[in-house]
């Protein structure tokens, strides 16, 4: 018996059948008898047990006194939620838990027949669970009352604002009596979630079971670093090394999860898919197949896969790393649920390792970095499974005992083995190969150390001269006998430059540079007392045609400044060749105008003669001697083209066909006029002799 007696007897009766002998935390703290009726904002990490939580918590709102509910008319309490497969597993679960006090469900979800869930409300419903875009179009259409609503809650209210239902949200609940009681569950309390409780409920009592230390205490992460080309082939590893009876594979985009699909189904996994490409039916049918054990892998985007409740979901693998730490302890919430244990699995390739740090460090998880595991780690998993099944313990059944009988007698132990191996083997998929990771793969990348003291050196020549970082880089380390880790800034200015030493190593860089202090091309350098005094860095004004400052260099250290768009953006290239570099006009007056030279007409290909210089003559282009008669201003016939009269005659239903072709006549009119018109053409001359 649950000790809790403040509970309904019809609500007691079905969490004992449900096999509940204790309520979680989040469970009892909504259900106090003494935050009865009122507004909650309740904070709990996924996989506590919330529904059943405000399934409780609203329960002597809407009872009262009684244990079951009366005949059904209009909803009493609405519980919004932010996709379908979240809001239809809502509806599951209150089922079984008011099904012994008789109530009603309904339903109002995307992808459904919308006239379906007309005639279940026209029918009455005491509960009714549904999404905010198609409960706002039940309202807007008129085909739900809400004058009865006494209880709404707002389950994964951040999910629904991170989707953009707030506006849906504010018109749902203006449209609901003032008199209610209002639950906001949300597994962070966010600004927006805390504006929106101080607008929409009535001194709202703050619940929070978030542990302040590790969350999820029940899921071990673990986040495995592999190659990059064997992130797809860790996954299969990953999978098979767990063999969990449940498994969710998370990507980030539709591409990704249909590449990951087809690669899985292919090694012979029971995979199925969840992306917002496919419609409800086709969702519905891939969580049945895995709730049936006809799947055991999904494959899902985080859009597709917010809020499924799938069983014994033992295993989550992060094939591509999500965006936030909300999005992580999100994901990693499918599993370890209601006590069981579960493991996330983290695919981390070298160039996403510090993201994968800066993820964990966020959400407060404590990782175990290791390699993926390899296929002889796979292989000697699969030996124990094998040895620890209980199918070597159990006796034969009785009606095959001839055959048992018969099997030995006919083989030997080592075939029966073999056989018995060979069978084992096949039902499952051979795991991969991969890559060893290089040590520096494997261990994070240590942290620049600070550069220290440093020295100052001034360098003759700037941007004038043509100075530039990378080619002054190598020549500092060739003449001054140190590398680049002895060099820290850069500074290029207009006719000088700056290097900073580290000053652990100024005596060997001047000592290496000699009396003259020059280097390879002539420039003299001179040490400095102090840092120089330079101006701060301006970036420089985006234009088109410029890139990054339109300079080469422009972004990078301080070459830029205020010259990258001026060298680059505002460059013209129908006007030649770019300008010779020069001082830069002064910006206290207006610059001159630039001389642009003339641009050359382009020659024909034909002669060395321009275009369009050729002189005309009095020789038409065409083959056709030009008519000395003059053109007359008569029109061909006494009425225009346009004004010519219809024929009362209808139109023929044939279809026109294409044009005949030019030169030959199609018509008797044509033929006279082909013949009329050939005496005008002309004819070439004979040949003489």
């Amino acid at each position: 018996m649950i000790g809790m007696p403040t509970l309904k007897p019809s609500l007691q009766q079905a969490l004992e059948r449900r096999g509940y002998t204790s309520l979680t935390p989040v469970q009892e703290a909504v259900s106090d008898p003494e935050l009865a009726g009122l507004d909650l904002l309740v904070s709990a990490q996924t996989g506590s047990g919330k529904t059943v939580g405000f399934g409780l918590a609203i329960a002597p709102t809407l009872l009262g006194e009684d244990d079951r509910f009366d005949r059904a008319g209009a909803p009493l309490a609405l519980v919004i939620a932010p996709t379908r497969e979240l809001a239809l597993q809502v509806k599951r679960e209150l089922s079984w838990l008011y099904g012994e006090a008789g109530a009603v469900l309904a339903s109002c979800v995307g992808g459904m027949d919308m006239r379906d869930e007309r005639r279940a409300l026209d029918r009455g419903a005491h509960i009714v669970v549904a999404t905010p875009g198609r409960l706002r179009d039940h309202i807007t259409r008129g085909s739900i009352d809400l004058s009865g609503v006494a209880a709404v809650v707002l389950d994964e209210a951040d999910e629904m604002l991170d989707l953009g239902f707030r506006e849906d949200l504010e018109f749902i609940l203006q449209e609901t009596p003032e008199e209610r009681q209002t639950l906001l569950f949300s597994a962070t309390v966010s600004k927006p979630i805390a504006a929106l409780a101080k607008t929409y409920q009535r001194d709202a009592q703050r619940i929070s079971t978030i542990s302040t230390g590790t969350q999820h205490s029940d899921i071990s992460y673990l986040a495995h670093v592999v190659a990059p080309h064997d992130a797809e082939n860790a996954i299969i590893n990953v999978l098979r090394y767990h063999e969990a009876p449940n498994a969710i594979v998370f990507a980030n985009t539709r591409a990704a999860v249909n590449r990951l699909l087809t690669r899985l189904s292919n090694r012979g996994f029971q995979v199925v898919a969840l992306s917002g490409e496919l419609s409800q039916a086709e969702r519905a049918g891939a969580l049945q197949a895995m709730r049936d054990g006809r799947a055991r892998i999904c494959v899902a985007t985080d859009v597709a896969a917010r809020g499924i409740d799938l069983p014994n979901l033992d295993l989550v693998v992060h094939a591509d790393l999500p965006s936030s730490h909300e999005t992580l302890l999100h994901r990693s919430g499918r599993t370890g649920r209601a006590g069981r244990k579960g493991a996330s699995a983290l695919i981390v390739t070298p160039r996403s390792r510090r993201k994968a740090e800066r993820l964990l460090r966020e959400a407060k998880l404590n990782a175990e970095w290791q390699d993926a595991p390899s296929a002889d780690a796979v292989r000697d998993r699969d030996m124990e499974r094998m040895l620890a099944d209980p199918v070597w313990t159990e006796d034969g059944p009785e009606s095959q005992a001839d055959t048992l009988a018969k099997l030995v007698e006919s083989f030997s132990a080592e075939q029966l083995a073999a056989g018995y191996l060979r069978l084992w083997s096949a039902a499952r998929s051979a795991p991969e190969e991969l890559t060893e990771p290089s040590e520096a793969d494997r261990k994070p990348k240590e942290p620049r150390a600070p550069f220290g003291p440093s020295v100052w050196f001034s360098i003759a020549g700037g941007y004038n001269a043509g100075a530039d970082p990378r080619r002054l880089l190598p020549m500092l380390c060739k003449a001054g006998g140190i590398d680049k880790t002895a060099i820290g800034a850069i500074r290029i200015q207009d006719d000088v430059s700056y290097a900073e030493i580290v000053e652990t190593k100024v005596d060997v860089f001047v000592t290496s540079l000699g009396t003259d202090m020059a280097l390879d091309d002539g420039s003299v350098l001179e040490r400095l007392a102090t840092a120089p005094n330079l101006p701060e860095r301006q970036k420089p004004p985006f234009r088109k045609g410029g890139g990054k400052g339109g300079y080469k260099g422009g972004e990078r250290g301080d070459r830029g400044g205020d010259r990258g768009g001026d060298r680059g953006g505002d460059r013209d290239f129908n006007r030649g060749p770019k300008p010779s570099r020069g001082p830069r006009p002064e910006r206290s007056g207006e610059a001159p105008e630039r001389a642009v030279k003339a641009r050359p007409a382009k020659p024909r290909s034909g002669g060395d003669k321009p275009a369009f210089d050729k002189p005309r003559g009095d020789k038409p282009r065409s083959d056709k001697p030009r008519s000395d008669k003059p053109r007359s201003d008569k029109p061909r016939s006494d009425k225009p083209w346009a004004d010519k009269p219809r024929s009362d005659k209808p139109r023929s239903d044939k279809a026109k066909g294409p044009p005949p072709p030019k030169g030959k006549p199609s018509s008797k009119k044509n033929k006279a006029r082909s013949a009329s018109d050939t005496s005008k053409r002309f004819t070439p001359p004979k040949a003489k002799g």
